[in-house]
């Protein structure tokens, strides 16, 4: 399958990813949310929000710890690599709603995390204070104040702290790439209104619920990650 490649040659270009469930899926992670807002079973409701880690925090820290057992096992995928690769020519930022690592994994040299990181834990009083985390995270695991540690990750009803970096990096973009996400998950998916004007967007997607006339210059490729991805950046690195 061929794409359109709109006069894009490397020479240290702007590539600008956005990255969704979608993108980790094939490592064997489940996605984000059913279409009965469900999480793995769980309502969101009950382990992604303040208020459910102050209602049952037991409940939230095993969903979690479940999830970074997972994380363990899992390896990235052909999509993943394939974005190290766009790194021979292009200047690539990485923007994910993923809470996992399998881009750094990859080897992906700038990743920007919206929604927290898996793999880290935080102070529940002290956003500042935060530690690398790969084991289980139990009531009783305190910062040096005392106070109880809680995952790294953007709840909802939570400000995103790293958004205002995502809007810098996307207003530099010569070249935008969403991959796996629906786009639909605010405010992740209001980045693509502040790439420059005439910016070529590539949505990678098996089940695309957007169309070429949705945006200037969007092409629309309806493949997972793992076939998606690598035969785009092959084009890309040889347009």
């Amino acid at each position: 399958m061929n794409f359109i490649i709109l006069g894009i040659m490397g020479n240290n270009q702007k590539v600008v990813v956005l990255t969704g469930a979608g993108m980790s899926a094939e490592s064997g992670l489940k996605t984000f949310r059913d279409a009965n807002g469900l999480w793995e079973g769980h309502d969101v409701m009950e382990v992604a929000t303040p208020q459910g880690f102050a209602s049952d925090p037991n409940v939230v820290l095993e969903f979690y710890n479940q999830r970074r057992r997972q994380l363990l096992e899992v390896s990235p995928n052909l999509g993943h690599t394939a974005l190290v690769d766009l790194e021979k020519d292009f200047d690539v930022s990485i923007i994910t709603q993923n809470v996992d690592n399998l881009h750094e994994q990859a080897g992906s040299s700038h990743v920007v995390h919206l929604h927290g990181e898996l793999f880290k834990v935080r102070s529940t009083v002290d956003e500042n204070y935060v530690l690398e985390w790969k084991k289980d995270l139990v009531l009783g695991d305190l910062d040096p104040n005392g106070h109880q540690l809680r995952p790294h990750i953007v709840w909802f009803g939570e400000m995103v702290p790293m958004l205002e970096t995502a809007i810098e990096i996307t207003l530099k973009a010569d070249i935008l790439l969403i991959i796996g996400t629906s786009m639909q998950v605010y405010p992740a998916a209001s980045l693509i209104n502040y790439i420059p004007r005439d910016t070529p967007i590539y949505f990678i997607d098996p089940k695309p619920n957007v169309r070429p006339a949705d945006y200037r210059n969007l092409s629309v490729i309806p493949k997972t990650a793992t076939e998606g991805v690598p035969t785009l950046v092959n084009q890309l690195l040889n347009g």
